[in-house]
């Protein structure tokens, strides 16, 4: 591989613990139609995937009455409300490798499928402003992962080859808009059955203290 110049953060379990936190908010809206759903279903088969899809796919499997975008309106109106009064962690070994990665002088971008107002409150409670030169949101595309437009739009702003570019992620969604994007993708998954479906990224760590060691080691950056 290359040495790479520019990295590409996926957000939401990749750089922070944020699933639970969505899982639980959706519940508090499901529960409403006498609906919940079970944490591992959603791992395997929400987490990852825009608001919008989600929404589209949760009215349709449980016959949910509000109007799709109502049912849109309520996660985002929710998820700010409850962001607020949240705790959400970083992802384990993710503040030493940022911070790593900062004093190499390494340009970092988040790329994220979490709208602007969403992404501004994490950033807040886990001082991450600092890391990043370039944020790209739901709020900034007109496609959402796994559509490669954001990540095409992200090494366009940090105005670096697409072969010098390494994209972190840890859901198929996002590592497939990565490669429709044609970028190199590292997966960080921690929940090793998972790793299956993410066959098709270049490596596959369980953390960032192992992506880390190998970037280092093998002298990619």
């Amino acid at each position: 591989m290359a040495k790479f110049k520019a990295l590409l953060f996926d957000l939401d379990g990749t750089l922070v613990d944020s699933e639970h936190f969505h899982y639980r908010v959706w519940n508090e809206i499901l529960a409403e139609s006498d609906v919940q759903l079970e944490y591992s279903d959603f791992l395997r088969n929400f987490a990852g995937i825009p608001l919008p899809g989600n929404a589209k796919r949760l009215k349709e499997i449980y016959e949910i009455e509000s109007p799709l975008e109502v049912l849109i309106s309520k996660k985002e109106d929710l998820t700010n409300k409850r962001l607020i009064t949240s705790t959400i962690k970083l992802m384990p070994y993710v503040e030493e490798t940022l911070d790593f990665f900062l004093t190499k002088g390494i340009a970092m971008a988040l790329v994220t499928a979490s709208k602007r107002s969403d992404v501004d409150e994490l950033f807040k409670k886990n001082g991450l402003n600092k890391y990043f030169n370039l944020l790209v949101t739901r709020s900034d595309v007109t496609k959402s992962k796994p559509d490669p437009e954001s990540y095409n739009l992200a090494v366009k702003g940090i105005g670096f080859q697409k072969s010098e570019c390494l994209v972190f992620e840890d859901t198929v969604n996002g590592l497939l808009a990565a490669k429709n994007a044609e970028l190199t993708c590292f997966a960080i998954q921690g929940d090793e059955e998972s790793h299956v479906k993410l066959a098709s990224a270049d490596r596959i760590f369980t953390d960032f203290l192992q992506a880390r060691t190998y970037i280092t080691e093998n002298e990619l950056i």
